[in-house]
Parts: C-alpha cells; sequence; structure tokens
C-alpha cells in the first residue's frame, strides 16, 4: 500500500490513540530514504549535524547555512516524513523578527514542514510568534544541548522539585505558544511520564523513558557509525562502524597488490577502434617527421 505523506494532523491523531510516535535525525539524502523506507514518521535534521558530520565537540558552531545545506539533502532523499528543521545557536534568540526569517528560510529553501528550537518560557513568545506567521514549531526542553555550557555539562535534567516544576512550567508555556510537539531530553522517565499526561500536544522522548508519546534517536546511533561515544540512551541497532574501516581496509589491499580493478570493472574498446587510433598517431607522429626536415617551413611561417 502506498504511504502518505505525514501531516501534523496525523501527529495530533497518534498522540491522542495512544499510538506511538517514530523519530530519527538525517543529514543527508541516503539515509533520508532508508529512514522513508522504514515507515519512520518524522525526520529531524538536527543541529546534531556539527557534531556527528562536521566533528564538532557541541553543536554551537553549527551556522544556519550549513542546516540549509543538510536539510535540502534531506528533503530530496525524503518525501513521506514530516520533516523538521532544528534552528541553530543564535538563529531564533536575538529577536522575533530574526527568528522568523530563519525559521521561513527552513520553509522556502529546504522544504521542511517545521522547525525546532530549544528553550522553555523565555521563548515561549519567538514559538508564538514563529506559529503566527504560519510555521509549525517544535519544541525542546530537558536537556537542552546549545545551552551545555550554561547547564555545567550533559547532565540530567529535572532531577530536582524545582527543576522538575519548571520543566513542567516550560513544557505547557511552549504548548500554550502554539507548539504542535515537544522533546523532552535527558531527564528522569517519571518526569518525563507526567508532562506527557498533562500535556495535550504529543512529547517525543530522547533519554527519557518508554513513557513519552514518541521517540528519536540520532540514526548514525542506531547505525553504529559514530564511534566517539554512544549516549547512554541510544541504543545500537547495528554496529556498522568497524564493517566500514574493514571495506575500506580491503579496498586498500586490494589496490595494493592490484587486485582491483579487474576485468569486470574496466571498460573497452573496439580492435578497429583501436586499430585507427593508433594509425591516427602514426600519421601525426611521420607528419611531425617530414616537416622538421623541411627547409621552407620556416620561410612559410615568416613569409606566409
Amino acid at each position: 500500500m502506498e504511504r502518505k505523506k505525514v501531516t501534523l494532523p496525523e501527529i495530533q491523531r497518534k498522540k491522542e490513540m495512544g499510538e506511538p510516535l517514530t523519530m530519527l535525525t538525517a543529514y543527508d539524502v541516503n539515509i533520508a530514504r532508508a529512514v522513508d523506507q522504514a515507515g519512520i514518521d518524522m525526520i529531524l535534521v538536527g543541529d546534531s549535524y556539527g557534531m556527528v558530520v562536521l566533528g564538532y565537540d557541541t553543536t554551537v558552531p553549527v551556522t544556519m547555512d550549513q542546516m540549509i545545506t543538510a536539510a535540502q539533502a534531506v528533503a530530496r532523499g525524503a518525501k513521506n516524513p514530516l520533516l523538521i528543521g532544528d534552528l541553530p545557536f543564535l538563529a531564533y534568540q536575538v529577536n522575533a523578527e530574526e527568528a522568523i526569517r530563519n525559521a521561513g528560510r527552513f520553509i522556502k529553501e529546504a522544504n521542511m514542514d517545521a522547525v525546532k528550537l530549544e528553550g522553555g518560557r523565555e521563548i515561549a513568545p519567538t514559538v508564538r510568534a514563529i506559529t503566527n506567521a504560519g510555521i509549525a514549531v517544535m519544541g525542546h526542553v530537558g536537556l537542552t544541548p546549545q545551552s551545555v555550557s550554561k547547564l555545567g555539562g550533559w547532565r540530567t535534567q529535572g532531577t530536582t522539585a524545582d527543576a522538575a516544576h519548571k520543566l513542567l512550567d516550560d513544557a505547557l508555556a511552549l504548548q500554550d505558544a502554539g507548539a504542535f510537539a515537544i522533546v523532552l531530553e535527558k531527564v528522569p522517565e517519571r518526569l518525563a511520564e507526567f508532562v506527557t499526561q498533562r500535556l495535550q500536544i504529543p512529547t517525543i522522548g530522547i533519554g527519557a523513558g518508554a513513557h513519552c508519546d514518541g521517540q528519536v534517536l540520532v540514526a548514525n546511533d542506531v547505525l553504529g557509525l559514530f564511534d566517539r561515544f554512544v549516549p547512554k540512551f541510544a541504543k545500537q541497532y547495528a554496529k556498522l562502524y568497524p564493517l566500514i574501516v574493514e571495506a575500506f581496509s580491503a579496498y586498500k589491499r586490494e589496490v595494493d597488490t592490484r587486485a582491483f580493478p579487474a576485468a569486470e570493472h574496466s571498460f573497452g574498446i573496439k580492435d578497429v577502434e583501436w586499430e585507427a587510433f593508433m594509425k591516427t598517431l602514426e600519421q601525426e607522429r611521420e607528419t611531425r617527421t617530414t616537416n622538421s626536415f623541411d627547409p621552407t617551413a620556416d620561410n612559410e611561417r615568416i613569409y606566409g
């Protein structure tokens, strides 16, 4: 049966019916195609692109232009999932006008369906401004990677009564501002379950336990492609990195021993064409030899 494009009403319907939502990150066309074929509901073009693909230590250095390029690639590969572009650091914090402009770039230039931004009550006015401009917004509370220095590292959030209360207030503020869903990252499972029950919009958990309305993981973690570390909340459904290293090593061995390329990897030319090619070269050589001994050649060049 042919799949239909996932829409915001379908996301909300799954929340109301208790059907789990699935989301994966993707940063390139090939992974996006695979995510699409797997039937995943949503693709987030996350600013984790900076760490996973570009090799930064945090998400902070990623630029808006870099995110647009990644989002464009994903949109070319995936047609059915809801596509969400992650607004990078300082793309929405300066003022509402700039936030709307950058959110609009994801929609106009990269064919995204929505945008995501980090923060709670303090960015609720920005969320409202973007949604009022006709752009769907996903929120993100708990561990917010763009603020990792302010948070004191990659620590679990909402672990005290006051912090848990603030996280709930932040989530409710984002809902009131018009967010269609909220990512809960690295928060206690009981708190995530409580927030999920209090909200009318879906929660998408990452390191937030099994009781959120949906789950999100970084595709590279799922595939075992990111070798620097594996977050506790990530599950590797494959371990492709060692296989990739072995494939590259096998390629090097075969090139070193001239086993590759073999005949089946090479292309031919018809004998008649090769003979004509060689004959042409021979004629050119004879012409050059004749001209080199022509006593009138220099006079012809001088006097025409």
